[in-house]
Order: C-alpha cells, then sequence, then structure tokens
C-alpha cells in the first residue's frame, strides 16, 4: 500500500468513531432525550439515511484503498479513485443533515443537491477504479 494511501486510510479510521457518535446521537433522539425529533418524520428518515449513508461510504472507502495501488491508472484518474468515495461520505450525508437543518423543515432545501454532486464523485471513483483493476489484470 503506498504512503498516500495508507496515510488516507488512517485518517478515516480515525474519524470513524465520530460516526459512531453520531449514531449514539440519533439513539438519543429516538428514545427521547430531545424534544421535536420525534415530531419531524423527514427530518428523522433523512438523519438516519445520512448517518447509514456515512459509515457504509466511510467502510468502502477503506476497503477500496486495498487495491487502489494495484490498479493501472495516471495520477488524476488514481486520485480519484481514492478520493472519490471519501468525498462522497462527506457530500451525501451533509446533504442529508444540512437539508433539513430546522426542526420544522417540511422539505429538503436547497442543499440536498450536494447528495447528486456525492454521487458523481461516488460512482466515478467506483467506476474508475473498476476499470484499473481490470486493465492490470490484463497485463498479467
Amino acid at each position: 500500500m503506498s504512503r498516500k494511501s495508507r496515510m488516507l486510510a488512517g485518517i478515516l479510521l480515525v474519524v470513524l468513531p465520530t460516526v459512531v457518535y453520531g449514531g449514539l446521537t440519533l439513539l438519543r433522539l429516538l428514545i427521547g432525550q430531545a424534544p421535536g425529533y420525534m415530531d419531524n418524520p423527514l427530518r428523522q428518515d433523512l438523519w438516519r439515511t445520512g448517518h447509514a449513508h456515512a459509515g457504509v461510504y466511510l467502510v468502502l472507502s477503506l476497503v477500496m484503498l486495498r487495491y487502489v495501488d494495484e490498479a493501472v491508472l495516471s495520477p488524476f484518474w488514481r486520485w480519484l479513485a481514492r478520493g472519490g468515495v471519501p468525498i462522497a461520505a462527506i457530500l451525501i450525508p451533509a446533504a442529508f443533515f444540512l437539508s433539513v437543518a430546522s426542526p420544522a423543515a417540511e422539505q429538503p432545501n436547497g442543499l440536498i443537491n450536494l447528495a447528486y454532486i456525492g454521487a458523481g464523485f461516488l460512482g466515478a471513483a467506483v467506476l474508475t477504479l473498476g476499470i484499473g483493476l481490470i486493465r492490470a489484470a490484463r497485463r498479467t
């Protein structure tokens, strides 16, 4: 594993406990220790979704880092394969959390569009790594 991949893996592992803390916070909200949270089903759904996506994308990022240095990719595409999913792990949950930041929100605000940008990074990163691994397999 390259130095860049190890560094990013270390950062992701340090960040992962924040997702655990977010889960505990949601649990506290769900069992009624925060007034008003249970009164807004849209906010509940989007915050749960944001939490789940953050955790899944961080784990996917760690898995992909094990393969990125084996892929046949130019520097830009290697950067995208290495960093696209962590970027998505920030943008997509941020869209879900921030688009209903107000306890009285009845629909998501414009920040929900961050999810589309994050999805673009996610798709591009996964596709890039897949192509790079196929190219590497053809060389052996």
